[in-house]
């Protein structure tokens, strides 16, 4: 990738699956933001783990452009955005188990109990975990969302292929601009963990 060029992908095309892999330039594991928003913990992360390729998923492209940028600013070549629907992605671009470690910062709750199935978290979407994530792989989870969060460990207690882990205690520079604010604001952060276990 050319020094200042932007890192937002533009696949060939968006029904079959990318090929990861040629995407970054080392060969090291791949690891996934959704709703990467303007970008602060996904540029925090990939600066501290270089060995690691980074790619951040949002639908908002004003919000992938200000990530852009600053990932551009920050040099980093092991960070790509793309601008789509998370549970698509997963469900159609993504290969089988290329994805190590996948993290999911505040996603929208849609609290109104007939907005429910538009949740990310649902058991179309564990299918979709479980097919993508390599044996070990991790899902780092945090909301602001009380029911939400026990909506989320109840799907992945029920589900024999997961197991509950340690949470994700992001370090300052990491935390996302809706997390600086929810602390901010004595707003309680609800933070779990889960991994896929071995065949």
């Amino acid at each position: 990738m050319q020094p200042n060029a932007s890192v937002i992908l533009s696949p060939e095309s968006w029904t079959q699956q990318l090929p990861v892999r040629e995407l970054f330039p080392n060969n090291g594991p791949v690891e996934i933001e959704i709703g990467c928003g303007k970008g602060r913990f996904l540029t925090a992360r990939a600066s501290s783990h270089p060995r690691s390729n980074f790619l951040g998923i949002d639908k908002l492209l004003k919000r992938l452009r200000k990530a852009d940028k600053k990932i551009v600013s920050a040099g980093l070549g092991n960070v790509r955005l793309l601008r789509i629907e998370a549970s698509y992605a997963f469900e159609k671009l993504l290969p089988p188990s290329s994805v190590s470690v996948l993290y999911v910062f505040f996603p929208d709750p849609w609290p109104k109990r007939r907005h429910h199935p538009r949740r990310l978290f649902s058991s179309d979407f564990m299918e979709s975990l479980n097919t993508k994530l390599i044996h070990g792989g991790l899902i780092y989870v945090a909301t602001d969302h009380t029911e939400y969060a026990g909506h989320i460990r109840t799907l992945f207690s029920k589900d024999t292929r997961f197991a509950e882990v340690p949470p994700l205690e992001p370090r300052e520079e990491e935390r996302t601009e809706f997390e600086t604010i929810f602390l901010e604001q004595g707003v309680r952060i609800e933070r779990s963990a889960f991994s896929k276990k071995a065949d």
